[in-house]
């Protein structure tokens, strides 16, 4: 099992890493600039190579990168479109030279469209992006959403609409979020509804293709298009559901990511102990 959270780039992109590594993470995610403003300051040469360098000494594999939330590639407004398009091409040259393995990427709103023109949108927004690049090794993840307003990709029918159109062109895959789909509508939370979740993301987007899994508990109800996340274990999911996840055998030797909020010091360790808990791994010298 792998299992990681999301750190801070706060001082240095390389803290990420050493944070990573100071908690204990096989894995971590972060955000390679500012994630809530369309200007961003692009790291030199000198900073890329320090990060690579730390990654690689700690041997924390993989790497993933989230996107700019301000980025909405299936925007039918022209103008958000041509800017969602710029960001992500800068957040796709980013990525690849801090020599990271994925970047998540939420497929954006279809206010003013229908979802299946948004969907389509998105796909060729991607396509833009990325054009004349080389990706090195760099696989784009699309991730689900719990469905809030009129965002897309709320089931895994339309993940997987997106990495069809996509992956023809893209290296592409998925990241599932286990708030975002227990918000969403699917019951991962009872026995029953994870078997059937897993066979559904199976005959879709196809397991395969899911290369990391953001796990996060609800802070909202089951079905509630609200996008909260919670502790593990402290939420609507709950740890005895969090409990049959990551032990499911489909399921167990994809990477798993804390996005959980961090409200006092130590909340991210707490969360890596209690998935590796969960999961039948050795807890500081105890299970």
């Amino acid at each position: 099992m792998k299992v990681g959270v999301h750190t801070s780039i706060a001082g240095a992109l390389e803290n990420a890493a050493h944070h990573a590594k100071k908690i204990g993470c096989d894995t971590f995610q972060m955000f390679s600039a500012n994630p809530r403003g369309w200007r961003t300051l692009d790291p030199t040469p000198e900073e890329c190579g320090r990060f690579r360098a730390v990654r690689q000494a700690y041997g924390l594999s993989p790497v993933a990168i989230h996107d700019n939330y301000l980025i909405n590639l299936a925007s039918a407004e022209p103008f958000i479109r041509e800017r969602s398009i710029a960001a992500f091409r800068r957040e796709l040259v980013r990525a690849v030279a801090l020599g990271a393995d994925y970047l998540v990427t939420h497929p954006g709103s279809a206010k003013g469209a229908s979802p299946a023109a948004a969907l389509r949108t998105c796909v060729e927004s991607l396509r833009q992006a990325a054009a004349g690049l080389k990706l090195d090794g760099l696989t784009i993840l699309i991730e689900n959403t719990a469905g809030q307003g009129s965002v897309i990709g709320r089931t895994f029918e339309e993940v997987a609409e997106i990495l069809a159109g996509a992956e023809k062109d893209l290296p592409m895959g998925a990241c599932i979020d286990t708030a975002h789909s227990f918000e969403a509508g699917y019951a991962i939370h009872t026995a029953e509804g994870l078997r059937a979740a897993v066979k559904q993301l199976d005959t879709t987007i196809g397991v395969k293709k899911v290369r990391v899994i953001h796990a996060n508990d609800s802070k909202t109800v089951f079905g509630s298009h609200a996008d909260r996340h919670e502790h593990i274990g402290k939420g609507q999911i709950g740890a005895e559901a969090f409990g049959r996840i990551v032990r499911h055998p489909k399921l167990k030797n994809i990477p798993f990511i804390c996005e959980t909020p961090i409200e006092r010091p130590g909340d991210d360790k707490r969360n890596l102990r209690m998935m590796r808990k969960l999961a039948g791994c050795k807890v500081d010298g105890g299970r």
